[in-house]
């Protein structure tokens, strides 16, 4: 008897949490970063990846100069207003360390699905958004409803990224997707962080070979691998001309055609077919845990 998996549980509960985070932003208004604040966002894994897309989208959005790192990879010499930590497990080390040593320093906002863990005294402000925590090893809800959370509070959320959340679930998979031995994920702008976490998805549930770059850099040494079993995805606007080079190598070229973060849905979903292909477990990836903690 077929059983759903955690994962696909949680990445099918994602328009409900969408609509939810996106009711919740102003609740958290005073917590999440100001108009003109110089703003650090950090994370590490996909809370990684979302944070170059929150990066992105505020700057992007006049808001002030954003910065996104990996939390150990922090430059502790730089000056900024607030630090945004995004964290589910509100466990991780190096979010934890990173927390520890801007204490007194530097206003610090921590969002997170567990506010019963060491992120909340860690921090000076906490958003928690429990209803969207996940039982998977591999994320996929949390992420994609902290970033709602904050495209919301910058003013860029709309019922239609929730309408084509529902249709990236309703849509079949293109024919064949399946079956390719390599994907290779490409965004712009904010849609950057985005296909790498494309990337990291199909990695973790499928053990797939796959690569993320900004799309105009695919061009730059990266389209040589590309051949026939080869699928290349593009997350938001491909670069004129891009889609017929990558035809020629006898690739497969897919243009997103719905709102980028639903894109991200469609190849969740992508990551677990292909590990039911392969005869994997989507919900226990090889080497991995729900959070990293690191050894004294």
């Amino acid at each position: 008897m077929w059983v759903m998996t955690h994962v696909e549980n949680e990445l099918n509960s994602q328009p409900e949490c969408w609509t939810r985070a996106a009711d919740q932003a102003g609740r958290y208004r005073g917590a999440l970063p100001e108009p003109g604040e110089r703003v650090a966002v950090v994370g590490c894994g996909t809370s990684y990846f979302m944070a170059q897309a929150v990066a992105a989208l505020r700057e992007g959005a006049g808001q002030g100069e954003t910065d996104a790192f990996a939390a150990s990879e922090f430059p502790y010499g730089r000056s900024y207003d607030r630090v945004l930590a995004l964290t589910r497990s509100g466990t991780t080390t190096e979010v934890l360390q990173l927390l520890d040593r801007l204490s007194g320093r530097t206003r610090t906002t921590a969002v997170t699905a567990d506010p019963r863990t060491p992120v909340g005294p860690a921090s000076d402000d906490l958003v928690v958004l429990d209803f969207a925590d996940e039982r998977s090893v591999v994320q996929t809800r949390f992420a994609t409803t902290a970033l709602t959370l904050l495209r919301a509070h910058l003013g860029l959320h709309s019922d239609t990224v929730v309408a084509d959340a529902r249709t990236a679930l309703a849509t079949p998979l293109p024919e064949g997707l399946v079956d390719c031995a390599q994907f290779t994920f490409l965004g712009r702008g904010w849609t950057v962080g985005l296909a790498q976490e494309a990337g990291l998805k199909m990695r973790e549930a499928s053990l797939s070979w796959t690569e993320a770059y900004p799309a105009m850099e695919y061009r730059h040494g990266p389209i040589s691998v590309t051949t026939t079993g080869t699928a290349t995805w593009m997350l938001g606007t491909a670069p004129d001309g891009l889609a017929e080079q990558v035809r020629a190598t006898g690739g497969r070229w897919l243009q997103g055609a719905l709102d980028p973060l639903a894109e991200l849905v469609r190849i969740q979903r992508l990551a677990v077919a292909v590990a039911a292909a392969r005869g994997l477990d989507p919900d226990r990836p090889r080497h991995l845990t729900r959070s990293v903690i690191l050894a004294p």
